[in-house]
């Protein structure tokens, strides 16, 4: 596997793990952590008949994944904010109570049972997606700081990590993706800085992670802080869990704790730091990232997608895919980002099931 596919695979399926892995504890105190697995916390997944259970966090990035995929396999880029709500409303009715899928679908994920699980972590979400008119940054439908839809943004950085886009489109786009549903400054935001980051660490992955997260967090204030003020609250808290990385005395869980992980641009604050606390081992990453009184499932999905991504899917313990029931479908998506540029020069049966039918290729 060559390392452009090594590190989109890395990102989605570490996205999936890291969601997966706080999904159980999502909202807990670290008081009723301890008391539910020990003083050490959460040490590995909490499974559910042999499983690892992802939640909205993980399907929406993989939704919004394919709704690139489909316009970036139409030659459609400058189109992207329109598949990326195709995407969201593909997913939203994938959650409705219904029998068999028989309705035509755009997304191919739409028929895979696996994806269709109603896991959402922000129930609002769904009411906003079924309006006529989703959200802009400019005209909201629903403000929240909520973290939800965050990982919309890690599928933008999927797009522009083949570096066919510019930066400052990359952070607008990430921006609108989560606006479509949160509408607060704070959230859209902190979307703009994660679509950068992600997008930054596939184009060069051997780049210092502390210089990028510096220079997305200067990047987001010279784009968007002349808009929106809110923007402060955004690059202070990643300037804060750059700062704690260096507090040799202070322990991970008094880091996570002063971040507080609980809206959009502390989850975000979180991920950085538990990413530069353990910048070259994916499983020490991942226990940090989950376990403090925060929003768990959040902080971890944004930690595994941007070490996933830096490190490679071979720096993914295996123990954390074998449970993974998602693995296969995610690896599958992640792959066809890296081959949509040749597909789109010589027709792919599979590809054209997927992509044009909306089916599984298998």
């Amino acid at each position: 596997m060559d390392a452009t596919a090594a590190s989109y695979r890395g990102c989605l399926l570490g996205l999936a793990v890291g969601d997966a892995l706080g999904y159980p504890i999502d909202k807990k105190s670290w008081n009723e952590i301890c008391e539910d697995y020990g003083p050490n916390g959460l040490l590995g997944y909490d499974l559910v008949n042999g499983c690892a259970d992802i939640t909205s966090y993980t399907q929406l990035a993989a939704f919004v994944t394919n709704g690139l995929l489909l316009g970036a396999m139409r030659g459609n880029p400058d189109k992207y904010d329109k598949y990326m709500a195709l995407g969201l409303r593909e997913w939203q009715k994938s959650q409705q109570f219904r029998g068999a899928n028989t309705e035509k679908t755009f997304c191919w994920l739409a028929q895979v049972p696996e994806m269709r699980r109603r896991h959402c972590m922000d129930t609002r979400m769904l009411d906003a997606i079924s309006r006529e008119v989703l959200g802009t940054p400019e005209k909201p439908v629903f403000t929240s700081t909520s973290a939800g839809a965050l990982t919309t943004a890690v599928a933008v950085g999927l797009a522009g990590g083949q570096g066919n886009l510019k930066m400052d489109r990359v952070m607008e786009l990430g921006a609108e993706a989560v606006a479509f549903t949160h509408g607060e400054p704070e959230a859209f935001l902190s979307g703009a800085f994660v679509a950068y980051s992600t997008a930054a660490i596939l184009q060069d992955g051997k780049r210092p992670l502390p210089e990028l997260f510096t220079q997305g967090a200067q990047m987001l204030e010279e784009q968007f802080g002349q808009r929106y003020p809110q923007v402060t609250d955004v690059t202070a808290g990643i300037h804060k869990a750059i700062a704690l990385t260096k507090d040799a005395e202070l322990t991970s869980l008094a880091a996570m704790s002063l971040l507080r992980c609980s809206t959009a641009a502390e989850c975000v604050a979180g991920a950085v730091y538990a990413c530069l606390i353990h910048p070259a081992n994916f499983d020490e990453a991942m226990i940090v990232s989950v376990n403090h009184s925060g929003r768990s499932a959040a902080v971890g999905a944004l930690t595994g997608a941007l070490l996933g991504a830096r490190l490679g899917v071979e720096a993914l313990p295996e123990f954390y895919l074998e449970s993974l029931e998602t693995a296969a479908v995610l690896g599958e998506l992640a792959e066809d980002f890296t081959q949509v540029r040749q597909v789109q020069r010589v027709f792919d049966d599979s590809w054209d099931q997927k992509y044009v039918q909306g089916k599984p290729a298998h």
